[in-house]
């Protein structure tokens, strides 16, 4: 699954991760509904046509599921129809939760995320994500079951490593053996990572590493070789091309940047009608494209073809 997805970021010669992030308060009027069916179902049609619109230019989308579970069964049915749209156009998908637990009850979420669903008598559902998003807080009693689970059905993991947030200092660089806690978090993942390395080079374990940290990303990639990057913070959070370069490795691979608002709002950032939401979305994403090429050939890691 890893080497798919990096054939896919090459085929389409780009990284750039969509985010599916979507909130009632910054949707076109045209899909205005009431009540928590109304709502959701707002949601999964605003995807779906950011996705016709969009899937000849990104690899992956990332779903936030904070904004689907919000609504109850109807936001949660509005994620899976988004989620299986997406897989039907090829696309591979980030499950967003940032889950944590431990011991059985982990294993539970990440078999309620990656699959499979567990029924009687030996049956079991499958689940279409192809990654989720975990916090490391808890050790490895939280992270092991989601590692062990993601290897199993060939589907991988993005842990929480350096994120994109002001307040993230406050405990990621509390020192830890005499580094920060960020880092000691990252030479734990790479020492997972090494032992499910794909033919692309890297594993299905991946690491969150926050655009807006460019320099504690570039010590984090050395820290990290076999480990892919899911990079937030690009754009509407303030990191630029140039901020993410570092996140990349020497051939000008090894991550994905996510741009949720930046893409699916940028009717309102670019002056478009609300009516061409989508249009909108793709001249974003083709200036995203270009800017992130720019910035990776001027730091001679524009990946070969490109």
């Amino acid at each position: 699954m890893i080497d798919r997805l990096f054939a896919e970021v090459s085929k389409k010669q780009s990284p750039i991760l969509l985010g599916l992030d979507p909130t009632l308060d910054r949707l076109p009027p045209q899909f205005h509904a009431q009540g928590a069916e109304g709502a959701a179902a707002a949601l999964l049609d605003f995807n779906l046509e950011l996705l016709e619109a969009l899937a000849d230019l990104v690899p992956a989308v990332k779903l936030q599921m904070a904004c689907y579970e919000l609504f109850g069964a109807p936001g949660y049915r509005a994620f899976g129809a988004t989620v299986k749209r997406a897989k039907e156009l090829g696309l591979l998908v980030v499950d967003d939760s940032k889950r944590g637990d431990i011991g059985s009850t982990a294993k539970l979420y990440a078999q309620g995320h990656l699959g499979p669903v567990p029924g009687f008598a030996g049956e079991s559902f499958p689940v279409l994500s192809d990654f989720v998003t975990v916090n490391p807080y808890l050790g490895d009693d939280g992270l092991l079951p989601f590692y062990e689970v993601a290897q199993a059905q060939d589907k991988g993991v993005f842990v929480l490593v350096r994120t994109s947030n002001p307040s993230a200092r406050q405990y990621q660089e509390a020192q830890i053996q005499g580094r920060p806690l960020f880092e000691q978090i990252a030479l734990d993942l790479e020492a997972q990572s090494r032992t499910q390395v794909g033919a692309c080079g890297y594993s299905p374990l991946g690491a969150v590493v926050g655009a807006t940290w460019p320099q504690e990303a570039a010590r984090l990639r050395e820290l990290m070789p076999t480990v892919p990057f899911l990079v937030p913070g690009y754009g509407t959070q303030g990191g630029s091309g140039a901020d993410v370069v570092p996140c990349f490795d020497a051939q000008g691979s090894g991550a994905l940047v996510n741009n949720s608002r930046g893409l699916i709002f940028a009717y309102q950032s670019l002056g478009f009608p609300a009516a061409l939401f989508a249009k909108a979305a793709t001249e974003a994403a083709l200036a995203m494209k270009e800017d992130l090429k720019s910035a990776l050939k001027a730091q001679h890691k524009l990946p070969k073809g490109w």
